[in-house]
């Protein structure tokens, strides 16, 4: 039977791994499953593993290169270079048989003319046989050569694909995972190029690469050719798009981050294929993708996924790469592969790190922070390296701490404890290996090299969400392993509290009935950081002060509107707690800071009074209503209504904290109608918090104009015994279980019950003390929500309460 050695794209499916490898299995097999639904592959051509095999036979390569090999040590980063030049060097010196050539040639040449063109522009990339299977990622060991043109410049391009079969992080990887390397072939594709350099490229994940929740599309963009970003060279933009209300047609980008896109790669000119430019910084204040392209990308994204998930008949998560010509205006796919980390995730069975310092003790020993990869902590030496030439005198569990990192740095980074880089992205080289290696990484720090000092004991922790730190010293930290799947159900639901945004994936792996309390003020404090007035009042401020509002033009980079800079951060912060738990329903507080706390926010001391006693002063519902504070309330009301009709998370309900009397809740949703958030509406529930005696007394009036409380046991605590919990003199006193605070908790459950509204209590208590938790449970409340961190503690014991008590 005659070989095949070159095929079209469109002549292969994903059934062809063996002739054409993964990579050009899986274009082929998106050209004939998912033009017809809209998603674009550029054409392109392949030559197939058997002319791999033919060109090595032919130029009697396989011994030489064996002959190479065989005094190999991969332990030695020195000799693992070494042996890997020679056997490049070995098969780039080959050449073609002429047969091979001409089918090559006559391949590009018939490209050529159907693009119009006599020599057309193609990517020439690399597709191993055993690459980009669910069971192994060889992602970025073999190479990519761009914007190639006429037939030599091609054939020297399919060389080097072939060389690169032998990078040293290939020869490395298939050693350590037992691949002979006569048994992987390449298969090199030949595509016509993306006139990505005059636009913008990237890469899309149909899950999140940090906690592996699969409800969402993560994509990465940058300017000009995608090679920056896997090189980590520039930081970029990031959208997160939530899938389940995507599909029922709504805007669903639910967070947005402006990258660090000073640098774009297009194309040079003679010899030099590919240049590094810089990016004027008007374009670097812009994303690189308008919301329609994004929320295109995504669709597709979620074609991809499902199309293989049916094919495989199991959920797959795909990896893939886009690309955005700037001549056509038009988006395409380049690559698909499964994505090989969290598609092997058993989320039934949960390993929680969590750190045991407190954070005021911990936050003065912070060194740096950059973006976290994974979710492990890890504790080492730092071990500053420029090159991976330097690798001999990296020692097994050192901290890596380099400018960022490409295959050459492989060996090395198994040996790491943990990785620590200046530049690089979630979608970065260093990135992609720490997961697939289980470490813990910090990306995109700016400038470790310089703060991080040689041998200096550093703990690196990606357990705190989306930011990474690096500590000083050793920081305690403990790590709990979980089944989930053996923990007891319970009949009163347990709810948890989530301030964090970065967290709330992970924590969706927990077992759960939706959130009972979202904080605001965290998402103000921690992605905004400017008092709402200050931006309100831009123009003032400038006039008043320049030396601040130059700091507000900084922190709001790429927002011309600054009220907007407020609307949708704050809407971004709350809809990644909504979407980690749709459909359950999120209750989200309105910022409930005091006067002090909102003088303490950039701008804030323009706009705040002295208050002696700010506990009891200027803060919650008396705000809202407040002509001196109802504009920055009213940006609270929009990005709600953000959240709800434009991304689509409706579970989102909200809640008024420090709410008088019934007039003032009355007032308040007056406002809040005149913002366009009107209680009913499209099913939005508004509840108020039960945290003052008046709201127990006043129950059955609250419940004419909520439909439910929830019970802030601290501040119901202090201001029923009339002290201040943070007063050292008097805390012995302070204790919810105390018996006028039950009765009163006891009183508010009957009148709620009465009127048949829905109440719940979110704080510590039922956590720390399993007596009060069997009170509550006892008085028949509706739900119980509690930290995270007290979730599974807290199940089993109400499970052990309520078998007690012959409710289960």
């Amino acid at each position: 039977m005659k070989k095949k050695l070159v095929v079209w794209l469109k002549e292969v499916s994903i059934n062809d791994v063996p002739l054409v490898g993964g990579k050009n299995a899986s274009l082929g097999e998106m050209i004939n499953a998912l033009s017809s639904k809209g998603v674009n592959v550029p054409n392109g051509f392949a030559t197939t593993s058997e002319a791999y095999w033919y060109y090595l036979d032919y130029n009697d390569l396989r011994e030489k290169i064996k002959e190479v090999l065989k005094d190999l040590d991969i332990n030695d980063v020195n000799n693992l270079h070494q042996h890997g030049v020679k056997v490049r060097n070995l098969i780039r010196g080959g050449e073609f048989p002429p047969d091979l050539k001409e089918k090559i040639l006559e391949y590009y040449h018939q490209l050529s003319k159907e693009y119009g063109q006599e020599y057309v522009d193609v990517a020439v990339r690399s597709s191993a046989t055993a690459e980009d299977t669910e069971e192994a990622s060889f992602a970025g060991q073999q190479e990519t050569y761009l914007n190639i043109k006429g037939d030599e410049a091609l054939l020297d391009a399919i060389k080097r694909c072939y060389a690169s079969l032998f990078t040293d992080r290939a020869i490395s990887y298939r050693e350590t995972f037992g691949f002979n390397h006569f048994s992987v072939a390449l298969s090199a594709t030949v595509q016509k190029m993306v006139r990505s350099d005059k636009g913008s490229s990237g890469v899309m994940f149909t899950l999140d690469t940090e906690s592996g929740f699969k409800d969402v599309v993560l994509i990465t963009s940058i300017y000009g050719l995608g090679e920056l970003i896997v090189g980590g060279v520039v930081t970029p933009d990031e959208f997160l798009v939530f899938k389940p209300t995507l599909k029922k047609g709504y805007k669903a980008i639910i967070e947005k981050k402006l990258g660090h896109k000073d640098k774009k790669m297009i194309y040079g000119e003679g010899e030099e294929k590919t240049k590094v430019v810089p990016v004027p910084l008007e374009q670097q204040k812009r994303f690189s993708l308008t919301d329609e392209e994004v929320l295109k990308l995504a669709n597709w994204g979620i074609l991809i996924e499902e199309h293989y998930s049916q094919k495989n008949g199991k959920w797959t998560p795909m990896d893939i790469e886009w690309a955005k010509d700037g001549e056509l205006n038009e988006l395409f796919i380049v690559q698909a592969r499964p994505e090989t980390v969290h598609s092997r995730k058993d989320h039934s069975k949960l390993k929680v790190y969590k750190i045991t310092e407190p954070p005021e003790k911990r936050k003065e020993k912070i060194l740096i922070t950059g973006i976290a990869v994974g979710n492990k902590i890890a504790t080492g030496n730092v071990k500053i390296l420029m090159s991976p030439e330097e690798g001999e005198i990296f020692k097994e569990g050192d901290v890596l701490v380099t400018d960022m990192t490409d295959p050459d740095w492989e060996p090395i980074m198994k040996k790491a404890a943990a990785i620590v880089t200046n530049r690089g992205g979630r979608t970065c080289h260093a990135a992609i290996v720490a997961r697939e290696l289980g470490v813990p990484a910090v990306v995109g720090t700016g400038n470790a090299t310089e703060v991080l000092k040689d041998g200096q004991l550093v703990t690196v922790s990606c357990a705190e969400g989306d930011v990474g730190y690096v500590y000083d010293g050793q920081i305690e930290y403990e790590i709990e392993e979980v089944d989930i799947n053996t923990l007891p159900k319970t009949k009163t639901p347990i709810m948890m509290n989530v301030a964090s945004p970065e967290g709330a994936f992970d924590f969706s792996f927990l077992p759960n009935a939706g959130v009972g309390l979202a904080r605001e003020e965290f998402i103000i404090n921690n992605y905004i950081g400017i008092h709402p007035l200050a931006l309100i009042k831009f123009e003032e401020i400038k006039q008043k002060d320049p030396d601040l509002a130059k700091i507000i033009e900084d922190k709001t980079f790429g927002y011309d509107n600054k009220e907007e800079y407020y609307i949708k951060k704050l809407s971004y912060g709350i809809a990644r707690i909504a979407a980690a738990f749709y459909p359950k329903p999120v209750i989200v507080r309105f910022s409930d800071f005091k006067s002090n706390e909102y003088a303490n926010l950039i701008g804030g001391k323009y706009f705040e009074p002295i208050e002696e006693n700010p506990m009891l002063g200027w803060r919650g519902a008396s705000r809202y209503y407040s002509e001196k504070f109802k504009e920055a309330f009213g940006l609270e009301c929009k990005a709600i209504l953000r959240v709800r009709n434009k991304m689509g998370l409706t579970n989102v309900k909200v809640m008024v904290p420090f709410c008088r009397t019934p007039e003032e809740g009355e007032k308040v949703l007056k406002v809040m109608e005149e913002y366009g958030l009107r209680k009913g509406d499209n099913g939005l529930e508004v509840y108020v918090m039960c945290e003052l005696p008046s709201n127990v007394v006043l129950a059955d009036q609250f419940a004419q104009h909520f439909d439910g409380f929830s019970i802030g046991s601290n501040d119901l605590t202090q201001l029923t015994l009339g002290l201040d919990r943070d007063s050292s003199l008097v805390a012995h006193i302070y204790d919810e279980r105390n018996e006028a605070v039950k009765r009163l908790i006891a009183q508010v459950i009957k009148t709620a019950k009465q009127k048949g509204r829905k109440i719940g209590i979110c704080g510590q208590g039922p956590s720390d003390y399993p007596d009060f938790a069997q009170f509550l449970v006892e008085q028949g409340i509706d739900t119980i929500s509690i930290n995270p961190d007290a979730v599974l503690k807290t199940t089993k014991a109400i499970a052990e309460i309520e078998k007690k008590l012959g409710l289960q």
